[in-house]
Parts: structure tokens; C-alpha cells; sequence
């Protein structure tokens, strides 16, 4: 009977030998056959010796997993060798998925074992100093797979979110401009000045390292054997290295370790998860004239975080003048209907790009239909998508607004409704409705909202 073969998914790290695994040296001495990308088998020619090597181009990926399991079900072991960490951007993946495919389990006779190797990310981290220190992601910038909006968007999330990011397969010959539009998407978010890393070939014969500035990386030399490593908002180059500081600076005193005012070693920052709402609370009583949507700008966070925040209000930890309820999730429908005895109305709208509408109108002529809330008369039409309003917060601010912020499934405001006063005031008998609508339709809360009224 035919013995069982084994396939091992080897990750040979960058291409030098010192810094390969012992077991990635011991996994190819094992096999009776060696498989991978031409230019991976030449890193690891030496090694080869009385091998069976199968060679294969860069675009026959899915051909090096169908020889190695044909390979090993003839009893052989095989050996499948990938620069890097085999798993990351490698042939661990292709592999296994047609191995489940082909009907293979974990308890098949034939094993499969990944031996992972150093990733290009880490191993040109290396070579410029600390720039992964911190949260950090990767993104290939190869659309051959990957569809190019999906790209776009994942550059535009990390972005947004001051990750540092290593750029995968940055620039090919048929690919120029790719690293282009990803420079112009972090570059809505990120300095011109944040430092970048090219590396070319790192720990190889032609390895080739820059320093730049962002603004500057498209126009630099870049190829398919180059990784980008572009630093977040506290990355800095110093005596040539790029650094991405850890943060405890945030908490202790570089020149002493003693920790800073209001910190306390070993706990959570003043602005971790338990203690940053309390910071909007501070916030909103230091700057009394600020609004709630300056607010969301100030600390990066999105409307509903701050609504949060000032919700969870306490008699000795107010949020200034502000206090906010949740309207109950399955009362939505029933307060679009209430919204009609609330008097006069001043409705703000603001776009994705920022533009802000105001506009004044009578709640009895809002009218809902097809999921959808409506106003139209003579002067306008007024057509909000209700179907979006994920959240809806009742808001004032002391006795001077009454209103509800409806909110997006981003937790960013769709639109708002207020009150109207004139210079008697409020309207007593929209304000009493808007007061027993707050009542019935929102979650109780510690601190009740008729403390500001």
C-alpha cells in the first residue's frame, strides 16, 4: 500500500538563509519534492540538492497546488516554498482551498503543515528601524484578484483610522497607477510630510531603501519586489530610522518614567475605553459655546459616540449644557408620526461632502410614505430616506433647543428636527409634546433631561 504523502507549505522568509526557520530548513530537507515560483527556488537552491524542483511562473498559482497534492497522493512528500510568511499573501490559502474542494479534510491521510516564515512587512520594518511599533495593516495593491473599489475603500478605512500601512505589490509594468491613487487617498487624510519607507528587495543582492515624505512616494522607484511602509500621525524619521512611537509618552514623563498627570501605571489612559466619555463630558463643560457635531470633530468619533457619552450624564459629571436620551429602536415609526404636533420646525441637513441645508417648515405637513418622510409645498420638497435612520437621539441644550438628531448607520447625523421659538419662547404646546414624545419613545437614563429644562 501506498504510504501517505505530506504537504508543507514552507515560508522561507526574505530570501537570505539566516533568517529562515530551522524548521523551513528542515521541512525542505524533508521533501522528496520542492515546489514555487522560479525566483523563490533560487533563494533556496543550495538546499535542493537530490530534490525533485517543479518550477512555475507567476501567474500559475493555482498549477503549484494541484502538482503538490497530485504529489503527495502518490505518497511523496512535497514541499511548496513561498518568500515570507507562506500565509500571508502566499500559497497557504490557494492551497488549502482546493484541497477542501477536492473533498480533503484535516483527517485525510495526507497532512498538510504551514511552517511560517518573516513577512515582507516585518522584514523591511527591520531594515529602517520600529514603523509597525503600533497598530498597523496591509493592503495589496494588486487588482488582478481584488476588484479595484474594494482596494480603494479598504486605503480609505485605514486611512481614516491613522493605521500605519504596508502596501503590498505596489507598482508593476503594466500596473503605474496604482501607488498614485493610493498616495491621493492617504493623502486626504495624512500629512504630506508622514514618513515613508520603500524598500526594494530587502535582505537580497539589490536591496534598495528610501525615506521619504508621502507626498513624494509616488515618484520614487517602486516595483513588485518593493514593500511600502507608510507611518500614521506619530511616525517620525530620526538619524535615519522611522519610528512609530508605542505611546507611552501619553502616559509617562520620557525624561523621568514618572507618569503624567491624571494616569496611573498599569490602567487604562484617562482617554481609554472606561475614561474617554468622561473626556467629552469635561469637553462639553470646558467649551460651553461648542456644538455636538464640533464636538465629533474634535475628539475623531462619530456623532452617536458623543450622544453616548453626554446620555451617560451623571449630577456630578454633566455634559455642560447638554443632555441626550435614545429613542427606543422599535419606536422609530411611531415617533415619525408624532413629529406632526411639534409646532414649527427648523430642519438641518447636511451632505456626505459636508454642505449644510436649513430649512423651516410645519411638522403637520410631514407626510410618510413608502419608507420614506415628506415634505412638499411650493417652496420646496423636503425627502428624507427613513429607512436609514438607525438611531435617534432627543437632544437639548439647557432651555435654549429641543430636538431629536437622526442618525446613520455610521453613527453620523442624516439630518435634524428643532424647535422653533419666537421671542415669547416656545410654543407650550410643542414643547409639552415634545416632552411626553421624549418620555414615552427613550430609554431611561441616569441623569433625567428635565434637569436642563
Amino acid at each position: 500500500m501506498t504510504k501517505a504523502g505530506k504537504i508543507l507549505l514552507v515560508g522561507i522568509g526574505p530570501g537570505a538563509h539566516e533568517h529562515m526557520t530551522a524548521r523551513a530548513r528542515q521541512a525542505i530537507a524533508e521533501a522528496d519534492v520542492v515546489i514555487g515560483y522560479s525566483t523563490y527556488i533560487k533563494l533556496v537552491q543550495d538546499l535542493l540538492d537530490g530534490k525533485e524542483v517543479i518550477k512555475k511562473g507567476m501567474t500559475e498559482e493555482l498549477d503549484r497546488s494541484i502538482e503538490a497534492y497530485e504529489h503527495a497522493k502518490q505518497g511523496k512528500i512535497v514541499a511548496m516554498v513561498s518568500s515570507g510568511d507562506i500565509g500571508v499573501y502566499g500559497m497557504a490559502g490557494p492551497t488549502y482551498e482546493l484541497l477542501l474542494d477536492s473533498g480533503w479534510t484535516p483527517d485525510d491521510p495526507i497532512q498538510v503543515e504551514v511552517v511560517p516564515g518573516s513577512t515582507a512587512l516585518s522584514s523591511c520594518a527591520s531594515l529602517v528601524g520600529a514603523p509597525l511599533t503600533h497598530d498597523f495593516c496591509s493592503i495589496s495593491l494588486s487588482d488582478l484578484l481584488t476588484p479595484w473599489p474594494v482596494i480603494a475603500r479598504r486605503l480609505e478605512s485605514a486611512a481614516r483610522g491613522d493605521f500605519v500601512v504596508a502596501l503590498y505589490n505596489p507598482k508593476s509594468g503594466r500596473r503605474t497607477q496604482h501607488i498614485v491613487e493610493a498616495q491621493t487617498i492617504l493623502l486626504r487624510h495624512r500629512s504630506p510630510d508622514t514618513p515613508v519607507a520603500i524598500v526594494k528587495s530587502g535582505y537580497r543582492a539589490r536591496q534598495h531603501i528610501q525615506l521619504v515624505r508621502l507626498v513624494e512616494m509616488a515618484d520614487c522607484d517602486i516595483g513588485m519586489l518593493t514593500t511600502v511602509l507608510v507611518g500614521n500621525s506619530s511616525t517620525f524619521v530620526r538619524a535615519g530610522l522611522m519610528v512609530t512611537p508605542r505611546g507611552y509618552a501619553n502616559k509617562y514623563d520620557a525624561m523621568t518614567g514618572e507618569t503624567r498627570a491624571g494616569e496611573q501605571a498599569g490602567r487604562s489612559l484617562s482617554m481609554g475605553l472606561e475614561g474617554w466619555k468622561g473626556c467629552v463630558r469635561q469637553y462639553l463643560r470646558d467649551t460651553p459655546k461648542v456644538t455636538l457635531q464640533q464636538a465629533a470633530a474634535y475628539f475623531a468619533q462619530p456623532l452617536a459616540d458623543i450622544l453616548d457619552a453626554v446620555s451617560q450624564s451623571t449630577p456630578g459629571d454633566q455634559a455642560g449644557l447638554f443632555c441626550a436620551q435614545r429613542a427606543i429602536p422599535d419606536s422609530h415609526n411611531r415617533l415619525l408620526e408624532s413629529f406632526q404636533a411639534w409646532g414649527k420646525l427648523r430642519a438641518v441637513v447636511r451632505s456626505e461632502a459636508g454642505a449644510v441645508a436649513e430649512l423651516l417648515i410645519n411638522a403637520a405637513d410631514l407626510q410618510s410614505k413608502n419608507g420614506w418622510m415628506s415634505i412638499v409645498n411650493d417652496a420646496f420638497h423636503f425627502h428624507i430616506d427613513w429607512r436609514k435612520a438607525q438611531q435617534i437621539w432627543f437632544v437639548s441644550r439647557q432651555n435654549q433647543a429641543y430636538g431629536i438628531q437622526v442618525l446613520d448607520q455610521h453613527g453620523d447625523a442624516l439630518f435634524n428636527l428643532w424647535l422653533v421659538a419666537d421671542e415669547a419662547g416656545f410654543d407650550s404646546t410643542a414643547l409639552q409634546h415634545y416632552r411626553d414624545d421624549r418620555a414615552q419613545f427613550s430609554a431611561p437614563t441616569v441623569l433625567e433631561p428635565t434637569h436642563h429644562d
